[in-house]
Order: C-alpha cells, then sequence, then structure tokens
C-alpha cells in the first residue's frame, strides 16, 4: 500500500495538533479555569495566561479566590496575585478572611496582609482572638523584705489584639513584664508569710500594672499556679559579711604581728649593735692602760691594784651567782 502524500500531511498535522494542545494543557491551567467558572468565579483565560506570564502559580491565587468566594469573602484576583508576588501566604490570609468572617472579628484584607507580610501567623492570631490562650512562666525568684527568697510560677491568659499585631511586642515581652511585676511585688512585701497566705496579691498588683501595652496581645488574668520557698537570702548574706569581717579582722592581725616581728627584729639588731659598741670600747681599755703605763701616768702598782680589784669582783659575782641558786632551790652542780 502507498501512502501518498496528503496522508503524510495529515498525519504530520495531527501530531503537531497533539503537541499543541499538549503545550497548550501544560501552560494554561484549563482545568483550573473549569474549576472557577464552575464555582462561580468570572475568570478570564487570558488572566491564567498572564499569571504564567508573571511567574505566579495559577493554583496558589485561584484555588484561595475560589475559597473566599465560596464564603462570602469579597476579594479579587489582583489582591491575592498582588500579595503572592510580595511573598506572602495567599492560602493563609484567605483562611484568616474567613476564619474572621466567622466570628464576627472586623478585620480587612489589607490589615490581614500587611500582617502577614510582617511575618506573624495571621490565622493563629484569628484564632487566639477566639480561642485565647495560656502562658506559662517559669519560677521566678523574688527576694521579700525579711530575707526569705519566694519562688512564683504563673499562668498568663492572653488574647491576640489584631489592630497591635503589626509592630506591638511578643510573648518574650508579656514574659518578662510579669516576671519584672512579681519580682517588684515580692520584694515589697514586708514577710514572705504574707506572699504565701495571699498569693493572689501578686497576680492583683500585677495586673493592674498595664503590662500589655504595646504588645500583640491583651492580658485577661494573671493566675499564680504556685508559690514555693527558696533559700533564706538574707542569712546568706550576713554568714557572708561576717566571713568576710572575720578575712579583714585576720589580715590586720596577720599585720600588726608582721610589724611586731620586724620590730622585735630591729630592736635585736639594735642591741646587737650596741653590744658590738661596748665590745669595741673594752678592747680599747688595755691599749689605753698601756698608753698610760707608757707615759708614766700610773703605776705599776695602780696597775695591780686595778687587777686585784677585777678579781674580787669577778669573785662576788660568783658567790652572788652560788647564793642565788640556793634561794631558788637549784643545786649548785646543776642536779
Amino acid at each position: 500500500m502507498v501512502i501518498g502524500p496528503s496522508t503524510i500531511l495529515l498525519i504530520v498535522a495531527i501530531v503537531v495538533g497533539f503537541i499543541l494542545l499538549a503545550v497548550l494543557f501544560t501552560f494554561v491551567p484549563v482545568m483550573l479555569w473549569i474549576s472557577a467558572i464552575a464555582a462561580g468565579v468570572r475568570i478570564s483565560i487570558f488572566t491564567l495566561i498572564g499569571m504564567r506570564l508573571r511567574r505566579v502559580i495559577p493554583s496558589r491565587v485561584i484555588n484561595p479566590l475560589i475559597k473566599a468566594h465560596k464564603a462570602g469573602i469579597n476579594v479579587t484576583i489582583n489582591q491575592l496575585e498582588s500579595h503572592y508576588l510580595a511573598g506572602g501566604n495567599v492560602d493563609r490570609v484567605v483562611n484568616a478572611l474567613i476564619a474572621a468572617h466567622r466570628a464576627n472579628i472586623e478585620l480587612t484584607f489589607e490589615r490581614c496582609a500587611a500582617i502577614d507580610l510582617a511575618g506573624r501567623d495571621v490565622l493563629e492570631a484569628v484564632q487566639m482572638s477566639v480561642n485565647p490562650k495560656v502562658i506559662e512562666t517559669p519560677f521566678i525568684a523574688g527576694v521579700a523584705m525579711d530575707g526569705i527568697e519566694v519562688k512564683a510560677k504563673a499562668r498568663i491568659t492572653v488574647r491576640a489584639n489584631i489592630d497591635r499585631l503589626v509592630g506591638g511586642a511578643g510573648e518574650e515581652t508579656i514574659v518578662a513584664r510579669v516576671g519584672e511585676g512579681i519580682v517588684s511585688t515580692i520584694g515589697s512585701s514586708d514577710n514572705h508569710k504574707k506572699v504565701l497566705e495571699n498569693p493572689d496579691m501578686i497576680s492583683q498588683t500585677v495586673l493592674s500594672k498595664g503590662l500589655d501595652a504595646g504588645t500583640a496581645f491583651e492580658i485577661l488574668s494573671i493566675d499564680i499556679a504556685d508559690v514555693d520557698i527558696g533559700k533564706n537570702i538574707g542569712a546568706e548574706l550576713q554568714t557572708e559579711q561576717a566571713e568576710a569581717d572575720k578575712n579583714i579582722a585576720q589580715a590586720k592581725a596577720e599585720e600588726r604581728r608582721a610589724m611586731a616581728v620586724a620590730n622585735e627584729q630591729e630592736m635585736k639588731a639594735r642591741v646587737e649593735e650596741m653590744r658590738a659598741k661596748v665590745v669595741e670600747a673594752e678592747a680599747e681599755v688595755p691599749l689605753a692602760m698601756a698608753e698610760a703605763l707608757r707615759s708614766g701616768n700610773i703605776g705599776v702598782m695602780d696597775y695591780m691594784n686595778i687587777k686585784n680589784i677585777d678579781a674580787d669582783t669577778d669573785m662576788r659575782d660568783s658567790i652572788g651567782k652560788l647564793t642565788g641558786d640556793k634561794k631558788d632551790g637549784k643545786n649548785p652542780k646543776g642536779e
């Protein structure tokens, strides 16, 4: 069987047609367009083609648009597409608008998109506005005026403030402010027993300070979950102060002892120095006597008398020592 040129052209035309249809259905989301038409959302096929050209995934915009239309939310495709191009989460914004609409919360698309672009989870914020969230703080320690440490744990019930979500402080600020209020309330108490008897005093005092100012939340209540006794800080401080005073006194005493030892050593040195001078002076006596003998100032008999006097003095000293030992009850021989 011979295939003519017309048959070949027909086959080529059919193949090219299939390729064109495949490219068309790939580039143009026809099924998505049909779904939008079936849901009552009027949208042009050229709009979908324009999204492809603008590098916008049509399903990320059309599906939330269908969802919003079914929920009765008045948004346009240009709003959703611009939010997508700005880097926002279109589906989450639409879900937040639907949740706010169901809960009768006034929330516009512009504010919802701004909250989403600010990095906040707008859907979670709307849900928190309907169902408040409980934030539990760790144990926060404060010291009463009597020196006893008191530890308290609080549960903070907060509700999201939609108007202050953009630029408002987060949960960390709430916890820090409540912790500061607990510490100041415990510190202003005269006795730690008052805090243990009336823990609601802490919550009432802290709640009255308006700690949610400038935050993205509204504090509904502050409840003290647990109160515990810690260390006796006052006694520990007094003990440390006494130890420090003792160390200072010991250091001063050691300084005085060192000065006394140094003074004693100095006096001993001076005594030795004076003894040396005495010995030096005594050494000059024989020289002076020899000079006197040579010069004829004294005679030999005078010299002998001096020696006798010295011997007599030594003998008297010896007798005096023996007499003193007997009076003390000691044996002169040392026994």
